[in-house]
Order: C-alpha cells, then structure tokens, then sequence
C-alpha cells in the first residue's frame, strides 16, 4: 500500500476506555481534514504547525459534544500569532460526520525561525460550547502556558475541570517521491474518568505561575494508574500515529492491553464551513446605510471573505444593513 493513499481510518476519531485504570481517551487521524484546513491560506510554517496542533486538538476534545452542538477552541495573545480559532460542529444526525474549520491571525513580519509555540505571546486559551439557541453558551480560560498548545489544553481540563488530561501529538507534510505534498496528523488524548463526587476545589498548583496539572489531582491508586499508563503512552513511535500501517485499535491494544482497552464507535470528521450569503447579510445588519456606503467598492458591491475557508461574497449595497428593508 502506497504511504501516500488514503487509508480506512483517515478522518476520524476513536474513543476508547481503560477498564482497569478508570481512564477514557480518544484516537484521532486527520490527515484528508487538516489538509482542507490548510490548503485555504497561505501560512508560515510555524502558523502551520501551530493550526495543524490546534486542529487535532479540536477533534479530540470535541468528539464528546452533543449533535448539533458546537465546541470551538480559541488561543489569543500579544505575539506574532495574534489568534488561532477552531471550531468542532457536532453531526446533525447519529451516523454522519462532524465537522472542522480553523484558521489563524498574524503578523507575517514579526514571526520568526523559533518554535511554533515561541509564535506565542502571553494570552489565554480557551474552549467554548454552544449548545444551540435558547441555551446559554459556556465558556472556560486559562493563561497560555506551557511549551505547547496541547499543554495549554491539558492545563485548561486541570483548572476547570480538574481532570488529569493528557495529550500526545504528531502531524507534519509527506513528501513521498512521485505523490503530492499532502499533510499526515495524528493524535491521543487520555483522561482520568470523572469522580462520582466532585473533586474537592484545589487551588494552587505546581505548574507555570501557580497552574494545576494532572499530578496535583491524583493520589493513591490513582496516582499508581495515572503514572502507568502515561509510561505506556510514553513508549508510542510517530510512524502509529500517522502511518498506514497500524489500526488505532491494534495500537490501543499494544499500548494498553493490560489496562483491558475497550473501544466504542468511530467518528467520522470532515473539514467543512457553515459561511453563507445568508450569514454574511446577518453580520452586515448592524450596519446603517451610511456604514454600508463606506465598505462599498469603488464597483458599487460589499465584499466580505470567510476567513475559514476562503470563500468570496459580493452584496448589492442596497440589500444589506439595518436601514436596508426600509430602503426597499
């Protein structure tokens, strides 16, 4: 088989149980995914790197969402990456895929030859979930901190949801001789299972600037389960997570067959965008006519460009603002 074709388990996210060490965890593969991400703008390298990390991230922590909710992931701060914002559309029906869009802001001038983490200035990252209309959204921050995104995610669980969380990462672009560039991605993340009670409030903890981290909620047996099984996720090769040749179930039971893994249905996620006309004319409402006539072209049309996937709109000018009905 050809490194470069796509392969069964592409595009999706396995989530999986370890019975005899109360953990729950996901296996993600997002190579056809992150490619349409990417493929939309033209990113540095470290913004790249910074997207692909992200996006993964996304697919993760998302497979847990209801249909037809909503999780997006946001980082913002003062460094050459100003912003890097995600979203996870839960499916609309049992059986279909979700769906992914991601995209980045910053200044091309001042990124640089560092890491992609270094792209990063002091900020915050955070998850939100939209439950549909009617409901109320919730929101959770934690500082940018870390040596990575992911650490950022496993410290959010930590603080507001004080759940040892961890992740590991690979993705990168294949440049096999004779096929396209295409990107490979892959991912695991591990979770201790919640309590049946809450767990008492912690304050305080032992990572950057007072943080909570996974090793401050454990103890005990738990702490004995937490060690082991991180050693075993510490034995895992990049080439099975983003090989061809390695099922996630035949890694799962490589990696974790004395925890006794037990498997649930895949997800299937698919890069998509929810912009439309209707969405564009629904965000230009605010507007009063006199606003309008400042954003129209010297063509006599409002643009406005989706900035997750590129797609162009042009409005007549008299259809669009608030003032727009009464004009008709």
């Amino acid at each position: 088989m050809s490194f470069g074709d796509k392969i069964a388990w592409d595009d999706t996210v396995l989530p999986f149980q370890l019975d005899r060490s109360d953990m729950r965890g996901r296996v993600a593969r997002l190579d056809g995914v992150l490619s349409g991400v990417l493929k939309q703008h033209d990113y540095p390298a470290p913004v790249e790197a910074l997207v692909a990390e992200m996006a993964l991230l996304t697919a993760l922590i998302g497979q847990t969402i209801k249909l037809r909710w909503k999780l997006s992931l946001q980082v913002q701060t003062n460094g050459p990456v100003r912003m890097i914002a995600t979203d996870y559309y839960g499916p609309d029906k049992e059986g279909q895929p979700a769906r992914i869009r991601a995209y980045a802001s910053f200044d091309r001038d001042r990124i640089t030859d560092a890491a992609p983490f270094q792209q990063l200035g002091a900020g915050y990252f955070a998850i939100l979930i939209d439950q549909g209309e009617g409901m109320q959204p919730y929101q959770g921050i934690t500082p940018v901190a870390g040596s990575s995104l992911s650490d950022c995610a496993a410290a959010y669980f930590a603080q507001s949801e004080q759940l040892p969380t961890t992740f590991a990462l690979t993705f990168g672009r294949s440049k096999e001789p004779g096929q396209e560039e295409h990107w490979r991605a892959g991912g695991m993340m591990l979770q201790h299972m919640p309590k049946a009670s809450p767990f008492a409030a912690k304050e305080g903890g032992t990572g950057e600037e007072g943080l909570l981290q996974a090793d401050d909620l454990v103890s005990g047996d738990e702490k004995e389960n937490w060690n082991r099984v991180n050693a075993h996720l510490q034995t895992l090769e990049e080439f099975e997570l983003i090989g061809p040749s390695v099922p996630p179930t035949d890694l799962l039971v490589r990696l974790f067959h004395e925890e006794q893994p037990r498997v649930y249905e895949s997800q299937p996620v698919r890069f998509g965008c929810t912009c439309s006309e209707d969405r564009v004319r629904q965000s230009l409402s605010i507007y009063s006519a006199k606003d309008i006539s400042r954003m129209t072209t010297d063509d006599g049309l409002v643009t406005a460009d989706c900035q997750f996937c590129g797609a162009h709109y042009e409005l007549d000018p008299k259809t669009v603002g608030f003032e727009a009905d009464d004009d008709a």
